[in-house]
């Protein structure tokens, strides 16, 4: 079986350009997972590469079948030059390797959590999961696998992640939206939330 991550990396240099850095981070017991990193005017993407290796399994399977299930990467995208988003590729490949870590299926609408500020200074530790197909398409791989989702990351401050949990991810993105928030902006403040 072809592996899938030349293709997932040639879709990224379609959608985004050429990464102008790429990092690489091995956790115990798992694959290695690559940051790349895309800059497009004033604004920086760090695209995770190494997730889809595999497919994400049911945490309540006794198996994982390791061919069929949802795959995926993950893509941030902030401001560049307003903080030092640089030091967020650990935790990106964090979030990318809880699939197989964790165990977890990380689909949109989903809340990640690194536990620690995603960069030096940053109001954020989790990230909601949001719907993909908007930046980069999805890569359609051959049957019986199923596509790669390129999953957009948007940065949560603890307080609209816990109200996250109370109201769901829909009234959190509409509440966004309503405020005129910008998601890009690494130093944002957390929006009302009353």
């Amino acid at each position: 079986m072809a592996d899938v991550l030349p293709l997932v990396e040639a879709r990224l240099r379609t959608a985004l350009g050429e990464p102008d850095a790429r990092a690489a981070v091995t956790f115990l017991g798992t694959d290695r997972i690559e940051v790349l990193r895309f800059q497009e005017g004033d604004v920086v993407r760090y695209a995770t590469l190494g997730m889809s290796a595999q497919p994400m399994a049911d945490p309540t399977a006794v198996l994982a079948d390791p061919v069929k299930g949802p795959r995926a990467e993950l893509v941030l995208s902030v401001r560049s030059g307003v903080a030092d988003t640089g030091k967020v590729l650990r935790p990106l490949a964090v979030l990318a390797a809880s699939p197989q870590v964790e165990g977890v299926v990380v689909a949109p609408g989903a809340s990640l959590d690194v536990g620690e500020p995603l960069w030096p200074g940053a109001p954020f530790t989790s990230v909601l999961v949001a719907e993909p197909g908007g930046l980069v398409e999805d890569l359609e791989l051959d049957a019986p696998l199923d596509p790669v989702r390129f999953l957009p990351l948007l940065p949560m401050t603890p307080n609209e992640a816990a109200w996250k949990r109370v109201h769901g991810a829909q009234a959190l993105q509409e509440r966004w939206l309503t405020q005129g928030t910008d998601l890009r902006d690494p130093v944002r403040k957390s929006v009302a939330l009353d």
